[in-house]
């Protein structure tokens, strides 16, 4: 019998046993501490096993086909002794594993030599365990434009704790979100509480690159805006022009974002600008939502706020009013907003 067969090693939670196996001991004491174990209610041989587990009932040595009941007081000095040395077995190993796998974790970041100073990563679940650990390494800055719209809500629960304990170890956070952001309740409460810890977040209503570098020594870009193949930069030069010429021309550009409900007229007059163009075009609400990554109620909002603003009664009065003022007055559309 190995280690882990013995009884007790499996422990089924802080009360051990539940009240049909404790009522179960108490009917074989009361059968002078012998029973049968040819049960046949579901629940008696479930309680049973809870029994057999922790050892408060064994085969008889001179019947195996009948069942002893064990003091428990014994079983309890036993396995008190068993369970600490086991705990103090697994701290041990808790203690001594990331030691232990330095020189792995040392592989894992190190640039594979095929991609040399770029390494490509394949797959979003490698490319986020990759993140994750540049991230928690962070100790100076962390840059980050993220475009495409809000990010859902489990992927902000997902890293809020750690970007915090970013800010915490001293690190800088600069983000650029796009304006529709603004519009979504949960990237608000991230914002901010980022935004309250210390870091600083704007808003970009012009397309821009996918980018994160931590630190200014490692750069990630999507590769072809693929988002299941990245490429993780560790050129300095190629990271320096990234951050001066693409991130920091950007962040120059974008309007500061607290997470604040309220958003700012530019960015209600350009989004309601595209709004218009993609109505033009013949655009479907729903997909003109996707696009900016607003809901359909706030989209219809800003309709019916420019109906309001146009003084017309119907999408139909809209789009013909647009459609002429686009007609007539190019340069004005062109400085809407």
């Amino acid at each position: 019998m190995s280690e882990t067969d013995e009884p007790g090693l499996t422990p089924r939670g802080l009360g051990v046993l539940s009240s049909e196996a404790r009522q179960l001991y108490r009917n074989v004491l009361k059968s002078h501490g012998r029973v049968s174990p040819d049960l046949e209610a579901p629940e008696g041989s479930k309680a049973l096993d809870e029994l057999l587990d922790i050892g408060l009932l064994v085969p008889d040595t001179d019947d195996p086909a009948v069942l002893v009941a064990v003091d428990p007081e014994q079983l309890s000095a036993r396995l008190t002794s068993l369970w600490q040395r086991k705990a103090l077995d697994l701290l041990q190993r808790a203690v001594s594993l990331p030691a232990d796998l330095q020189d792995l974790a040392e592989d894992f970041r190190t640039p594979r030599k095929a991609g040399g100073i770029i390494e490509y990563v394949h797959g979003k679940v490698l490319i986020n365990q990759r993140l994750g650990q540049l991230v928690s390494g962070c100790s100076e800055e962390m840059l980050a434009a993220q475009p495409g719209g809000p990010r859902p809500p489990e992927a902000l629960a997902g890293v809020i704790a750690r970007d915090l304990e970013t800010l915490r170890r001293g690190a800088t956070i600069r983000t650029i979100y796009h304006p529709s952001t603004r519009y979504h309740a949960p990237t608000r409460d991230y914002v901010a509480s980022i935004t309250a810890a210390g870091g600083r977040v704007r808003t970009l209503d012009e397309p821009y690159t996918r980018l994160i570098v931590i630190d200014r020594r490692t750069a990630v870009i999507p590769v072809v805006d693929d988002l299941n193949l990245a490429a993780f930069i560790h050129d300095q030069a190629v990271i320096s022009y990234l951050i001066e010429e693409v991130f920091e021309r950007n962040w120059s550009r974008a309007l500061d974002f607290d997470g604040s409900p309220t958003v700012p007229p530019q960015v209600v007059s350009r989004l309601r600008q595209t709004i218009i163009d993609l109505m033009l075009k013949g655009i479907n609400h729903r997909v003109i939502a996707r696009r900016l990554g607003i809901s359909e109620r706030t989209l219809a909002r800003h309709i019916a706020e420019m109906r309001e603003d146009y003084q017309v009664e119907s999408l139909f009065q809209l789009g013909w009013v647009l459609a002429r003022s686009a007609k007539e007055s190019p340069a004005d559309q062109a400085d809407f907003g």
